[in-house]
């Protein structure tokens, strides 16, 4: 079992120096975070769009200390809204922010939170796209879902996510999928309890088609963001059954992973939004990849052994 190891790990400072110290990272590093600025990540936009594909944009960064740092978290995405605007792509290229980056983790956080997470919110709408509140650990989603409902009073369009490892998940999967909500369902990355999640692939496996099945037969739009191919076809089958057009649902995958199936998804004629992180503080974001698969793992430590 490394993921729970691989997960522990991205939370120690010792393996964040470690692993960043390691010659071959980068490069590593690289096929899953393809840039480290806007305008690295500008170029990356333009060629996945005209692939036929559709973004979700992410600038990482979670370890927010200061309520300076979740300002220039704030900054960054208004940076890459003014970018957005340039390109003129609309709902083609959207963003997902994690709050922690806004500073929620931080006294009175929640508040602060909401107030970085606004003017973004807001810059996105009026560029005609929109914003994902991603889900982190299970302590703090009440506040991520409380800063979801105050965001759709005056931006209906904001997304969030929901993780099916969590035994709260198909409660609130019935709450959020009312009319004009967007939801994007996940297995879940981050090392829980068992008091709280379920440790059992199979048992994950068996509540993400329970809960993305509520999902598709509320009305909402689903966001399926998967890999797995047997949850992929579920998904598709279950879309069907509930009467869906292709474009009332979608695929989400990240960059870098299984990019042949982002292009036959799009060929049937699905919508295919690629989940593209940038930034310079990718250390948790990277080993969450590599636990939430073993060939991710070890596609790194190859890399590490031959080209060292």
């Amino acid at each position: 079992m490394l993921g729970p190891v691989i997960l522990a790990a991205s939370r120690s400072d010792k393996m964040r120096r470690l692993v960043s110290a390691a010659p071959m990272t980068k490069p590593v590093v690289n096929r899953f975070i393809p840039g480290e600025t806007v305008a690295q990540v500008v170029p990356i936009v333009e060629e996945t769009v005209a692939k036929g594909l559709e973004l979700t944009l992410d600038v990482v960064g979670e370890d927010i200390t200061t309520p300076e740092q979740a300002a220039h978290a704030r900054d960054a995405y208004l940076e890459l809204i003014e970018r957005l605007k340039e390109l003129g792509h609309g709902t083609k290229a959207e963003m997902s922010v994690k709050l922690s980056m806004f500073g929620q983790a931080l006294e009175g956080g929640h508040e602060l939170a909401l107030a970085n997470v606004r003017p973004v919110v807001e810059a996105a709408a009026a560029i005609g796209t929109t914003v994902t509140l991603d889900a982190e650990d299970h302590t703090t989603l009440d506040s991520m879902f409380a800063i979801h409902d105050e965001l759709r009073k005056d931006f209906p369009q904001t997304g969030c996510v929901i993780q099916a490892y969590l035994f709260r998940t198909e409660a609130d999967a019935k709450r959020l999928a009312d009319a004009g909500s967007r939801v994007r369902i996940v297995k879940g990355a981050y090392k829980e309890p068992a008091e709280v999640a379920y440790q059992d692939k199979g048992e994950i496996d068996k509540a993400y088609v329970r809960i993305l099945k509520i999902l598709m037969e509320g009305e909402g739009y689903p966001m399926i963001g998967s890999h797995d191919p047997r949850l992929i076809a579920i998904g598709q089958e279950l879309a069907r059954r509930a009467g869906r057009k292709l474009d009332e649902y979608e695929f989400q995958m990240l960059y870098g992973i299984r990019s042949e199936e982002h292009l036959r998804l799009a060929a049937e004629g699905h919508r295919m939004r690629v989940y593209t992180a940038y930034g310079t503080d990718w250390y948790g974001y990277f080993m969450r990849r590599l636990a939430e698969k073993p060939a991710n793992l070890l596609f790194f430590l190859r890399s590490m052994i031959t080209k060292n």
